[in-house]
């Protein structure tokens, strides 16, 4: 438990004593962005028929680098790894914080032993709300476990055990609207452009995420697992489109940093035809949509912050005693069941007060988001 205490001490200082953000860059810096492939060296991540998850996802990194340096001379890409080599996670997020960037994504390729399973997702740092979530959490942690001294050096954390899972709860990550709109423009991307499955955005304990000091996301770019996707992946114009998809998402999200800046946008979208410069080079959370029936959820623009205390088949008024005196609740609905909610705020920190109460009255209870009313699982 001591050690838990000094890793959510250690997170906290990273999270809230470093002094930059995507919105608060000094006059005339360069925009700076860190694109880290995930795994390398040792590592080789998931493992498919023909190809290695690093593999995919360095030459997908490449790609979306090249895109940027030749569109967007203001920016600035850094590499966490630009060939086969095993860099530590916390590494990483080393390289991201000394060269004080103002955006982190990092690409990896999902696997499961349902080889059926396809599609896309898109990480923000967060408690994970399903087994599948904190699966793909633990498989991407897991690679510590090859580094020297991991215990110590992450005070204690065992990637392979849920409770160690349970600090992501409380420990808060003040760029999470701007990760969470980046990673829902990344999914728009690459149903819209890449034609590719949707999964959604979701939340997850990512070692990498947490330790970085900006806006940071973690892509899973498809699945080696299916023999479809993992030949899409594997191939040059898989990668590229793929490459296009975050481009375009990081055009739109470099803009809105621009106009809150009130600097003069500067916006090219990929071009379809690539250069041989680039070929060298080479709403769990799941936004999921709610039942079409109308339920209490704000549809408005932002994210909104509510405490789950109950699920029910049955449609209870407000005023219904089984909320034991809460006031107010709301609900929403998905998968048939109305699911109950106290408070609603944009303020994460002011919920994270209110929780013990509920608690109190429902052990269970816990925080879900919602981004322009759909839920952030």
């Amino acid at each position: 438990m001591k050690s838990i205490c000094r890793f959510c001490l250690y997170i906290f200082i990273v999270l809230f004593l470093f002094p930059f953000s995507a919105y608060t860059q000094a006059s005339g810096k360069k925009f700076v962005v860190v694109i880290d492939a995930g795994h390398g060296g040792k590592d080789p991540g998931a493992i498919g028929r023909i190809i290695r998850e690093k593999n995919i996802n360095l030459g997908i990194a490449l790609k979306l680098g090249a895109l940027i340096r030749e569109n967007h001379p203001d920016v600035k890409v850094v590499y966490t790894r630009d060939r086969d080599i095993f860099v530590e996670l916390q590494q990483r997020a080393n390289i991201a914080n000394r060269v004080k960037a103002d955006l982190f994504i990092s690409i990896h390729t999902n696997s499961a032993t349902n080889r059926s399973a396809y599609g896309t997702e898109t990480y923000t740092l967060g408690l994970a709300r399903t087994e599948e979530n904190l699966r793909v959490a633990k498989r991407e942690n897991s690679v510590i476990l090859l580094e020297d001294d991991f215990s110590k050096r992450y005070e204690g954390f065992d990637p392979n055990s849920t409770e160690s899972y349970i600090m992501f709860e409380f420990l808060q990550d003040k760029h999470l609207e701007q990760s969470i709109n980046l990673a829902s423009s990344i999914q728009r991307q690459f149903k819209n452009s890449a034609k590719r499955v949707d999964r959604g955005v979701r939340q997850a304990g990512f070692l990498v995420l947490r330790n970085t000091g900006m806006p940071s996301v973690l892509i899973e770019v498809g699945y080696i697992s299916n023999r479809n996707e993992e030949a899409y992946l594997a191939s040059e114009k898989g990668q590229l489109q793929m490459a296009k998809s975050i481009y375009n998402a990081f055009c739109d999200y470099k803009s809105d940093c621009d106009r809150k800046q009130g600097a003069v946008i500067s916006r090219n979208r990929a071009k379809e035809k690539t250069d041989s410069s680039l070929r060298n080079e080479n709403r769990t959370i799941v936004a999921t949509k709610t039942d079409s029936e109308k339920s209490s959820v704000s549809s408005g623009s932002g994210i909104v912050y509510k405490i789950q205390i109950m699920v029910s088949p049955k449609k209870y008024g407000e005023k219904n005693s089984c909320f034991k005196g809460l006031s107010p609740v709301s609900y929403y609905r998905e998968n048939g069941l109305y699911k109950y909610t106290y408070g609603e705020t944009t303020d994460r920190k002011k919920l994270l007060q209110e929780l013990p109460r509920a608690r109190k009255l429902f052990k269970d209870a816990f925080i879900v988001s919602f981004k322009d009313g759909v839920k952030v699982k």
